[in-house]
């Protein structure tokens, strides 16, 4: 093949066909916990977290919240990956070796949001969040008192008052936040996230009639199991609420994912070391929402 723009062109234009199709077809898990909060700058500013929206009854003057003095901002970030391409190998019209490089970047592409999403939670214990308090912890200020998001109980379906100490109590501490005024937020939580090595667990719990002692399950059917492989912990859960339009965790997208190339003849590139160049590239980054919306135990007791 000679190697001129047009057919260099051609030959890309194959390969982002390529990616295109991988990137479509590759499964993803984020967009079950966590919005899409589209990005037309640098970063975004997120202080209007700080204030849980509720209606209010209208009675004389309209109540205007003002924003608590958080300061919140998620700074999107650059992502790439990139591949070289042998002068040599468009000459031999040996491309098809490259298809398979197309199809990981398109698939590595796809997931990045689900990387982003399990960083946030794979750090959740140790990372602020919009109040300056670690997004799972034992002391968020709300009216003047601290309140609790976080535990240590090991998930467990073994007998009801273990589950009820575990699980139950996950959802029992969702259930009954409150806002600043006092009045019950009313979230229920619809999502459990495990690691692999508690799927066991999580399934009973939510899918069994009866727990591992042959009692009936008091909480079958109430959330629905989310397994991620890519927690790093063995032993922490999550509850989350997803239910809203809203949801715990964000996904910032600045620039989505993109195939590139690079397919000028007489570039340094070509000239100096006889290679081209395609791959993606993206602009994103991941952050905290509200941290009433989630639930998470470390599970070491």
């Amino acid at each position: 093949m000679i190697v001129n723009k047009a057919n260099l062109e051609a030959v890309f234009l194959n390969l982002k066909t390529i990616f295109n199709k991988a990137f479509e077809a590759a499964p993803s898990l984020w967009e079950k916990t966590t919005m899409l909060v589209p990005s037309g700058s640098s970063q975004n500013n997120y202080n209007w977290l700080s204030q849980f929206p509720r209606m209010r009854k209208w009675i004389g003057d309209k109540v205007v919240k003002q924003f608590e003095a958080f300061k919140y901002a998620i700074v999107n970030d650059d992502w790439e990956a990139t591949v070289e391409v042998k002068r040599n190998d468009i000459d031999d019209d040996t491309l098809g070796i490259y298809a398979p490089r197309a199809q990981s970047a398109g698939y590595s592409a796809k997931q990045l949001p689900d990387e982003i999403d399990a960083d946030l939670k794979n750090d959740a214990f140790a990372a602020l969040c919009y109040d300056g308090q670690y997004f799972y912890d034992t002391d968020h200020p709300v009216a003047g008192a601290s309140v609790s998001n976080t535990g240590t109980a090991a998930l467990s379906n073994a007998t009801q008052a273990a589950a009820a100490a575990s699980y139950g109590a996950a959802r029992t501490a969702i259930m009954e936040f409150k806002d600043d005024e006092g009045r019950p937020l009313a979230l229920v939580p619809d999502v459990l996230e495990v690691p692999p090595a508690l799927e066991a667990v999580g399934r009973m719990l939510l899918e069994n009639d009866k727990l591992a002692d042959d009692t009936p399950n008091p909480y079958k059917g109430t959330a629905k199991l989310l397994v991620n492989p890519r927690l790093t912990s063995r032993t922490a859960w999550f509850l989350h609420v997803t239910s809203m339009p809203v949801k715990p965790f964000i996904y910032q997208e600045r620039k989505k994912p993109v195939f590139v190339q690079q397919t000028m003849p007489d570039s340094d590139d070509v000239f100096m070391r006889a290679t081209f160049k395609f791959g993606a590239e993206a602009r994103c980054a991941g952050g905290y929402g509200f941290w009433q919306m989630s639930y998470g135990s470390t599970g070491l007791g």
